[in-house]
């Protein structure tokens, strides 16, 4: 398996490495001041990739799904988001992560911006040309390791006790392995879903559907060679891991009691922090990391790098069982870290603009916020 050294020496900043004589700062087009200014911003644009990449996803919590590792109760009562609106904690984090995703929309429309994009492209440029077969072959593990683990539908937490679900979820993974089968593939997906909202409430179940629409959709889009339609197939996966993870992190506001047992008995997972200062916190860099998916290419890029930080740090404690759980998610992040598309078809001037930033966060809360609250309300009636 290949490996990639990085060797933080070239990284440096040393003064007495940078030689410039009289003659060649007279003289521009000389071959040693070329090579200077190369090195040079070869050097600031691995130093700021780390830089943005290591200031986006701080704080880094371990972010596995709490459902899958402690006791939980859909229907129980959700804590009033006035109350998360009212905490100091939820404001610090909202204002740390804005101020960063301005800092890097303003880097990204200069030169050394545009820089970090094309060291970018060419980092991930081997992955990107064998992206479908890593989308391919991610989603059919996926399938593969549920079917040999058993009992469930799509997620840990969706337990059962048909054996017609394994088999379901086997057929899905051989039908990735044509593109006449994948449409079949795509069914299967959403046919596990149906049957897992059979069982379970549907407000349980949101939390997943858009994530298996995004897998079902690639896979018939996957399918239409050679139409428009066949070329919008990442973006169905951006769109999907985005609001998925959006709406997940909300339920660090509605339901912090779940968190509780499992703070406890791993109490590094909140970095000694409190869990009413860390959940608020986490909550909101989960939430800001989600959107940015959805925002301009580099932020798009930095959030997922960071996103995967946080997701396969979370293997550490917790496991296999998050790896599987997760792969799905996992996979979607990749795609979006080494897309090297630079268009953006939705509203491509308001995520340019450093205002767009925040006004984009605070929109999208302001919708899914009480979509998810009045939706329980709705359901359960409290």
């Amino acid at each position: 398996m290949a490996t990639f050294k990085f060797d933080f020496r070239h990284v440096t900043f040393n003064p007495g490495r940078i030689k410039i004589s009289i003659d060649a700062a007279e003289d521009e087009g000389s071959p040693t001041l070329r090579m200077t200014r190369a090195a040079f911003l070869q050097r600031l644009e691995a130093l700021l990739i780390l830089v943005m990449a290591g200031l986006i996803a701080w704080p880094s919590p371990a972010d596995a799904h709490v459902k899958w590792f402690a006791s939980y109760d859909i229907a129980s009562p959700v804590r009033p988001l006035s109350a998360t609106l009212s905490s100091l904690w939820f404001w610090l984090a909202g204002a740390i992560s804005v101020s960063l995703f301005a800092m890097t929309a303003s880097i990204e429309r200069t030169f050394v911006g545009n820089r970090i994009l094309i060291l970018m492209d060419r980092v991930t440029e081997p992955l990107w040309n064998r992206a479908d077969d890593f989308v391919r072959a991610i989603t059919g593990a996926f399938f593969v390791a549920i079917f040999v683990l058993g009992g469930v539908y799509l997620t840990p937490d969706l337990q059962t006790r048909s054996e017609w679900v394994s088999w379901t979820q086997l057929a899905t993974a051989v039908g990735l392995f044509s593109r006449r089968t994948m449409w079949l593939s795509a069914i299967g997906v959403l046919a596990l879903w149906i049957a897992a909202l059979y069982r379970y409430e549907i407000f349980h179940l949101l939390d997943y559907l858009v994530l298996g629409l995004g897998v079902a959709g690639y896979l018939v889009l996957f399918s239409l060679k050679a139409t428009w339609w066949h070329g919008q197939r990442f973006n169905v996966l951006h769109w999907a891991i985005a609001v998925t993870l959006m709406r997940s992190s909300l339920e660090k506001f509605a339901y912090p009691e779940w968190f509780q047992p499992l703070a406890q008995e791993k109490p590094f997972l909140t970095f000694g922090m409190p869990t009413d200062v860390f959940l608020p916190m986490a909550g909101v860099v989960e939430f800001a990391l989600g959107l940015g998916l959805l925002w301009t290419p580099l932020i798009r890029r930095l959030s997922a790098i960071a996103l995967l930080v946080i997701f396969n740090a979370a293997v550490v404690p917790f496991g296999r069982l998050d790896l599987v759980g997760h792969s799905l998610i996992i996979m979607m992040l990749v795609i979006a870290a080494i897309d090297p598309a630079r268009s953006m078809q939705i509203a491509p001037a308001f995520r340019r603009a450093i205002v767009g930033v925040p006004a984009g966060f605070v929109a999208a809360l302001a919708i899914l916020a009480p979509t998810y609250w009045s939706l329980h309300v709705a359901i359960y009636g409290h």
